[in-house]
């Protein structure tokens, strides 16, 4: 694992033309992916991927954010930024995998939650907190993983788990570096700048107790062995899976609950 690297020269993998996106994890990792649209109450969000698959001989649920791999797939997924249509799918997807005990598996890869005016009137920000709410006493194993960018209450909405994990280049902020600069600065050309205070990396956030893994990605990023890179993932989920579902459930939840009142906590 390369800890020599600066925030932005791993958001600059991140951003990498190429790094893998779920499309290409996904066969890799699962067998027998069997999609599911719709969150039955307004539409399908092409955002949001959800459905059931086989992680060696276990079901799971998988719930990931799409990001494009070119400028098509990109208009076609909203560039990865989730309407509230497809936080809903989520949520049916997750209340399906706890009534027949299938563990979930979240993936998170968004620049944020999309905020037009549509998505406004049809309840982002309940979506999003239901989503916060609900998946706190989901009573089913619930492990997330960070593939690139975890935005804001975009994110969130899919990392409340049992266990986060994070890829070594990946980053988990309240907004982005550009974003912070020209909120605190009114400069939005000090996007490096920021990005080295604002503590976004994985060691940060297995620092902060808000991530518990950093799962180590080839030298130069994830898209120079996208073989490598899943079969760390694969390793990962495969272990962390069979020990939450040893677990009893109310054990579970409550440690999910401890999890996230504890982040934040400092001392002077």
């Amino acid at each position: 694992m390369d800890n020599n690297k600066t925030a932005w020269e791993r958001i600059q993998l991140v951003h990498a033309k190429g790094r893998p996106t779920i499309k290409d994890y996904l066969p890799l990792i699962f067998n027998d992916f069997y999609e599911i649209h719709g969150d039955r109450l307004f539409g399908d969000d092409k955002a949001i991927l959800g459905g059931i698959a086989r992680l060696g001989s276990t079901p799971v649920t998988v719930i990931a954010q799409v990001k494009g791999r070119d400028i098509n797939e990109n208009k076609t997924c909203n560039f990865a930024m989730p309407h509230p249509e497809g936080y809903r799918k989520a949520l049916r997807l997750a209340r399906q995998a706890e009534k027949f005990h299938r563990p979930i598996i979240c993936f998170i890869d968004t620049p944020g939650a999309s905020c037009g005016m549509p998505d406004e009137e049809r309840g982002q920000g309940e979506a999003i907190a239901r989503n916060i709410a609900e998946f706190m006493t989901i009573r089913t194993p619930i492990i997330s993983v960070i593939l690139g960018e975890a935005g804001s209450g975009g994110a969130l909405a899919l990392g409340v788990c049992d266990e986060l994990a994070i890829l070594e280049n990946a980053q988990y902020s309240v907004l982005s570096p550009r974003g912070f600069a020209s909120i605190l600065w009114k400069d939005a050309t000090r996007e490096q700048e920021a990005s080295e205070i604002m503590m976004i990396t994985a060691e940060d956030m297995v620092r902060l107790g808000v991530a518990e893994t950093v799962i180590e990605e080839p030298l130069g990023g994830a898209h120079n062995d996208l073989d490598k890179i899943s079969e760390n993932i694969k390793e990962y989920l495969s272990h962390k899976i069979q020990e939450k579902c040893k677990k009893d459930i109310d054990v579970l939840l409550k440690e999910r609950y401890t999890k996230f009142r504890k982040i934040g906590d400092f001392i002077e």
